[in-house]
């Protein structure tokens, strides 16, 4: 622990020492490297801010000459609220994590703890992996990452999934949650894409009777619901600026005020989130907060586009298959020809796309051996159906508009981001649409 104030040191020793842990502190921050050298430590605790400077420059330069000496030792910086610039400053040059002081003794405890287990000092790993069978392929890369889910999966981390739509990021998530301490409580998501900003602050942290005209009762949010279990926020990238901010301070604080409500409330819940976007460069873009970014990204998992594990896609297609058979009653297989065609053929939408050719396939054949011929209607198909366009007085603009948007839906299999993409509307019109028209989809 790296700290010139003796005070936070004997605080903080008296604390650290109850949970097990054997502590040395440094309050002169000079002798860190050398100290570090002849005092091997799992982790580090570094206070950004020491008394011979108050911009935090220091605090850096150690942060550099450490991770020089030790790249494999987690640092965690102390900062103040209104330093953040400085601990983003600080993630960059290779910190594993940060706190906001004044700090919580529960989260710091939490946040170490997280760090030690991904190092693997005390870590519990999960004895069943079943849940990591809905994740089929045997590729390098879906071994590679199914390895990181049983590493990350006891922490209490955030984990960020990146990948294009349809490449299976809640899959995962689920499977972490279902390999966690928390996998007996509620894994709760919430599709961010879909909810409107007035909206926001509503359905994360519930609101109270009376918070505006239409709240004629309390309502719970999905923090609330969530406590104890994980959180799994999809879309992140759509979220508005504003409604990261107030996002930010709920993961900082660990609090939230339901809308209308006026006492805090403490939560307890793991964050996952998702995105098919580039996040790294919405930051450039200054259209995603920097901070958020590294608060939700202590741990990345990316998913890769289908075409980058062709080698799975046998595996998927005959997944799918066994899957159909037992729903619909079936006996149907794919012949090896089928197969060997569908490995080769582009699959925009990734496994959702696929699974919604199999699925079709399967349900509209009354064959019990299926070929090429059968699988290419469903995947030479174009949005929007047919090219012939109706007379006038054949449809309303409203009942053309619901089938242009039910056609997108089902070329894209449920795939809002590229309905909305090709009908040249925002995801969010499109939500509007399917709600007005009571559309249903296979999300």
């Amino acid at each position: 622990m790296l700290d010139d104030d003796e005070t936070v040191c004997q605080s903080l020793r008296y604390l650290f020492i109850k949970q097990g842990w054997e502590v040395q502190t440094l309050t002169n921050p000079l002798n860190a490297v050398a100290f570090l050298k002849n005092n091997p430590a799992d982790l580090i605790l570094l206070d950004l801010n020491f008394r011979v400077g108050t911009d935090g420059k220091e605090g850096l330069g150690i942060l550099k000459e450490i991770k020089s000496h030790t790249k494999e030792v987690p640092v965690i910086l102390f900062t103040a609220w209104g330093s953040m610039q400085l601990a983003i400053d600080g993630m960059k040059l290779g910190a594993a994590d940060f706190l906001t002081k004044p700090w919580d003794n529960e989260n710091l405890i939490a946040a170490i703890r997280t760090q030690l287990q991904l190092r693997g000092k005390n870590e519990d790993r999960p004895t069943s992996h079943s849940s990591l069978d809905a994740i089929i392929g045997t590729s390098e890369t879906i071994k590679a990452i199914k390895e990181w889910i049983v590493k990350a999966a006891p922490t209490d981390a955030t984990v960020l999934i990146s990948g294009e739509s349809g490449t299976g990021k809640e899959l995962v998530a689920k499977a972490i949650h279902d390999l966690s301490k928390r996998q007996d409580q509620a894994f709760v998501s919430v599709n961010l894409g879909a909810i409107p900003d007035s909206l926001f602050e509503s359905e994360l942290f519930g609101h109270k009777k009376g918070a505006f005209t239409s709240a004629v009762s309390d309502r719970e949010g999905r923090f609330k619901l969530a406590e104890k279990g994980t959180l799994f926020l999809d879309e992140i990238g759509d979220l508005a600026l504003a409604s990261q901010v107030k996002l930010l301070r709920v993961l900082q604080e660990k609090t939230f005020e339901p809308l209308g409500g006026s006492k805090p409330i403490k939560t307890d819940v793991r964050i996952i989130s998702a995105t098919h976007k580039d996040l790294s460069d919405m930051v450039v873009r200054e259209t995603f907060r920097e901070d958020l970014f590294y608060r939700i990204n202590l741990l990345h998992i990316h998913l890769p586009a289908l075409s980058e594990r062709r080698e799975d896609i046998p595996l998927l297609v005959n997944h799918f298959i066994q899957q159909f058979n037992a729903t619909q009653n079936k006996k149907v297989k794919v012949e090896s020809h089928a197969l060997e065609w569908l490995e080769k053929q582009v699959y925009p939408g990734n496994i959702r796309q696929l699974k919604n050719c199999i699925e079709r396939t399967v349900l509209l054949t009354a064959k019990n051996s299926l070929g090429i011929k059968d699988f290419k209607p469903h995947l030479e198909a174009k949005p929007g159906g047919s090219n012939k366009f109706p007379k006038v007085g054949e449809l309303t603009l409203d009942e053309m508009e619901k089938t242009l948007i039910a056609n997108a839906l089902e070329f894209y299999a449920g795939n809002i981001t590229d309905a909305a993409r090709s009908l040249g509307i925002t995801r969010s019109a499109l939500y509007r649409r399917i709600e007005k028209y009571n559309i249903n989809y296979d999300a």
